[in-house]
């Protein structure tokens, strides 16, 4: 699978705050990419670079095979960008704003309604669009920003914090309108996200730390190198579970040890069979993978 985004020894500076150092990292064709990182950890600066908003000090970025110094308008137009903040005119409304973006890629008349029709069903606002933007709640506008995003069907999708505040409920709906275009169209999705569950099912995890890569790689090889294992034991005493050795808490009705790996899981298990009679394994989370890296726990975007 090839890489359509590059970025390559990346730096910027904001006087004497270096916001991001010396940044390299690749982007495969079709992934979900999560990027990681508190507020000010330079994800924003990053995805600002890549968009053409913000000048780089040095460094290069590589988009779809194309330096982003010389090509900047015909890369612009295979990104689809969802903001942390809603970019639609509050005054105007929904068809009025979806127009007038499609309009910028030529994409007029009947083609325009087709294409309005489709992701108005597909993202749940074919009742919404004669209503302003200003009177719309927070799940709806960002339904509209994501379709503002999308309508040119772009090859990359850049989601800054795309779900942040958004109900349950709308959330899934995003997820499976991204998921189904990804599937179908191997659009290539770039992710910022302050939910790890999202970030659990990206194919790639790049975490920043300091405008810096503090680790990368799959969820998975993050879990493995970075956390350990959980055994949650119920119907047992505590002075049974604290003899097995483990550091360990109480949770409701049971007790949950960690184990360094899956294969201290299964050798505590098979040494200990009259303890194990009602218990479950799991694997660390994102969010332990997240705290081991970087000392923080990252909770609304922000450290804590």
């Amino acid at each position: 699978m090839s890489s359509i985004i590059e970025i390559n020894n990346l730096n910027k500076s904001f006087g004497d705050v270096q916001a991001v150092k010396d940044l390299s990292f690749q982007v495969r064709e079709g992934e979900l990419f999560a990027f990681l990182g508190v507020n000010g950890a330079g994800k924003s600066t990053t995805i600002n670079i890549m968009c053409g908003q913000l000048k780089k000090d040095n460094g290069s970025v590589i988009i779809d095979g194309r330096d982003l110094d010389k090509n900047l308008i015909s890369i612009k137009r295979e990104l689809g960008v969802v903001f942390q903040n809603s970019v639609l005119d509050s005054a105007l409304s929904v068809y009025d704003n979806l127009q007038s973006r499609a309009a910028l890629y030529g994409i007029l008349g009947l083609e325009f309604k087709n294409r309005l029709s489709q992701l108005a069903v597909l993202l749940g606002f074919e009742d919404l669009l004669k209503r302003t933007i200003g009177k719309l709640s927070g799940g709806q506008r960002r339904r509209i920003d994501v379709a503002r995003a999308l309508f040119h069907r772009p090859k990359i999708l850049i989601l800054d914090e795309p779900t942040t505040g958004l109900d349950p409920q709308t959330r899934r709906i995003l997820w499976d309108v991204i998921s189904d275009l990804r599937k179908k169209e191997n659009m290539t999705v770039f992710l910022t996200t302050h939910y790890m569950e999202e970030a659990t099912d990206a194919d790639f995890v790049v975490i920043l730390d300091n405008g810096k890569i503090a680790a990368e790689g799959t969820p998975l090889e993050l879990k493995n190198k970075y956390t350990g294992d959980y055994i949650t034991i119920y119907g047992v005493s505590e002075d049974k579970v604290k003899k097995l050795g483990y550091e360990y808490e109480h949770i409701r009705d049971a007790f949950r040890l960690s184990v360094p790996d899956t294969k201290s899981a299964t050798g505590l298990i098979v040494n200990n069979p009259e303890l194990f009679n009602d218990y479950e394994i799991t694997k660390g989370k994102m969010d332990d993978v997240f705290l081991a890296v970087t000392g923080k726990k990252l909770v609304g975007g922000t450290e804590k």
